[in-house]
């Protein structure tokens, strides 16, 4: 008796464009929490390095939290159009570079940053369907300012001016894809991942998926 023959092997792996996941928030309320966590959790997420002329604080390390730049070298960087956003934020100048963002997204990579709502916008206008976009919310004002308070980064008039930016900065959620409140660090980390799943399955990012549908047709 003759065996069957074994049934075509068909790749499991379907090409897939990547995206790019900003989290916004007012500072202090989660967005950078959320960011470090979604990393260590998923490994094949990659974190896009910010430029800035700020000071670097205690614990930040050169090329991994941020790339420490002077004014001169970040305004080249703007003139020479390197980079896909940048703003100006309590006297700092910040930006995220555009080539490797670029080559990321088109080998299918996924990255996730952490920026505020202006340069969402401009990276809306550049990346467009390659940008999933997440505004973080604090549960209440006064648990916003302990956790200012309780960072110790910063002076009493810097806590207070950032508490008055952050009413402000919340009046932009409804341009975002999606809202997270974080009452709970851990919950508001789940949701994000959720996210990140749901987004890497959309039919229109899994460019491979007409020809793996053709292979299956085809046994």
């Amino acid at each position: 008796m003759t065996a069957p023959a074994a049934p075509s092997a068909t790749p499991l792996t379907i090409r897939r464009r990547g995206f790019l996941l900003v989290l916004s928030s007012p500072s202090g309320a989660g967005k950078t929490t959320i960011r470090r966590r979604l990393v260590e959790l998923d490994p094949t997420l990659s974190l896009s390095v910010s430029v800035t002329t700020r000071p670097a604080r205690p614990g930040e390390i050169d090329g991994h939290h941020y790339r420490f730049i002077d004014q001169t070298q970040y305004d080249a960087m703007v003139t020479a159009g390197e980079l896909l956003e940048h703003a100006t934020v309590f006297d700092h100048s910040y930006g995220t570079p555009r080539q490797p963002i670029d080559e990321a997204i088109a080998a299918g990579g996924d990255i996730v940053t952490d920026i505020d709502w202006q340069g969402t916008q401009q990276l809306s206008e550049k990346l467009r369907d390659d940008l999933v976009t997440v505004f973080v919310l604090p549960p209440t004002m006064a648990a916003l300012e302990a956790r200012l308070r309780s960072r110790a980064q910063d002076s009493a008039d810097v806590v207070a001016a950032r508490m008055a930016k952050s009413a402000a900065e919340m009046s932009h959620w409804p341009e975002y894809d999606y809202v997270i409140v974080n009452r709970d660090i851990e919950e508001s980390v789940a949701e994000a991942r959720a996210i990140v799943t749901a987004e890497r399955l959309k039919r229109t990012r899994q460019i491979g998926l007409a020809d793996f549908v053709n292979r299956l047709r085809a046994g």
